[in-house]
């Protein structure tokens, strides 16, 4: 054959492969033909149900979703969600909110669900906690709480939300084990929501709030509670500038939580692929900025794979301690 025939010949192959290439690829993409649901595992008012909203607002700026809608699911510390979300099994349009509170539940033995019932899709944030009194407490600073500890664990009332063992339980721990006090003596209230800890700290009802810093910041600035400190390595910017870090008054308590999203086990490749981009594409937005700055998070993104193996250690890091904490039998 001539090189010119040659040549002909490579060009028509190529061309055949190549639509056999594309035509693969369009078939393996996938988009919602129908509406997505956010099932939000806690009550309205919290950091789960901020987080989901947020997420709503910026997947419906995104034309390939038809609608997005919200659906607050509380109880059992997110299993009552968890438990909805397990029955749309391989149905992509169904995600919903998770946090280590699912990581906890399976250590302590709450709910039987683990992130390995589930298709880990995104860690979208973190979030430190803020432990707050009100401000007429005679609780001023991080030695008057490790003081009033020392003498009597049980005489500091806490309030926390949504689920016994979760971060904002192990900072109380951190906390009262810093004070050399037994955590298991810890006299903690668990709420459904973050928004109905701060008020009942605000209503006098309970001593101290530990959880979401957004649940705190308006409470802040019209002078109605007191930060008693935040569990973050250093302090931090923006909304809390100024406010004190629980390490550096001597409390050896630095600790986050992190939010992010799930899908229904068995989804297809395409789908996880799908949502990939779309939460990769929500976090670049300027939208996206502005709602981290005003909800007092940090960006903390991660796709689908490098999530499932954050959860892989993040699981052992969990276990370990809350078996210090006491908060789960050594022999777990």
């Amino acid at each position: 054959m001539h090189l010119a025939g040659i040549a002909r010949a490579l060009a028509a192959w190529s061309g055949i492969a190549l639509a056999l290439g594309t035509g693969a690829s369009t078939a393996q993409e996938w988009k919602p033909a129908r509406n997505v649901e956010i099932i939000v595992a806690a009550d309205a008012g919290g950091s789960s149900d901020r987080s989901a909203r947020v997420v709503q607002k910026l997947l419906q700026a995104n034309p390939v979703f038809p609608s997005v809608t919200v659906n607050n699911k509380p109880g059992g510390g997110g299993t009552v969600a968890w438990t909805n979300l397990a029955q749309h099994a391989a149905d992509a349009n169904y995600i919903a909110t998770f946090s280590s509170t699912m990581l906890t539940n399976q250590i302590l033995g709450v709910g039987k669900l683990t992130y390995n019932d589930f298709t880990p899709l995104t860690i979208m944030l973190r979030e430190y906690v803020t432990i707050a009194v009100g401000a007429d407490s005679p609780i001023a600073s991080g030695k008057d709480l490790m003081d009033r500890l020392r003498k009597d664990p049980a005489s500091v009332s806490f309030t926390f939300a949504s689920a016994p063992g979760n971060h904002n339980h192990v900072i109380i721990g951190m906390i009262l084990k810093a004070a050399g006090a037994d955590p298991k003596k810890a006299k903690v209230i668990v709420q459904k929501s973050g928004g109905q800890g701060m008020t009942a700290v605000l209503g006098g009802h309970i001593d101290v709030f530990v959880g979401a810093p957004a649940n705190v910041v308006p409470h802040i600035q019209g002078n109605k509670v007191r930060v008693i400190g935040i569990s973050a390595p250093q302090r931090q910017v923006g909304s809390l500038t100024g406010l004190p870090t629980l390490k550096e008054q001597g409390i050896d308590a630095v600790f986050f939580s992190w939010r992010g999203f799930i899908a229904p086990k068995d989804i297809a490749p395409a789908q996880i692929a799908f949502w990939d981009q779309a939460f990769a594409k929500a976090v670049q937005s300027d939208e996206w900025k502005k709602d981290v700055e005003m909800n007092v998070w940090a960006e903390d993104f991660m796709a689908s794979a490098a999530t499932r193996k954050h959860l892989d250690s993040e699981h052992q890091l969990l276990n370990r301690i809350m078996t210090d904490l006491g908060v789960v039998p050594e022999k777990r």
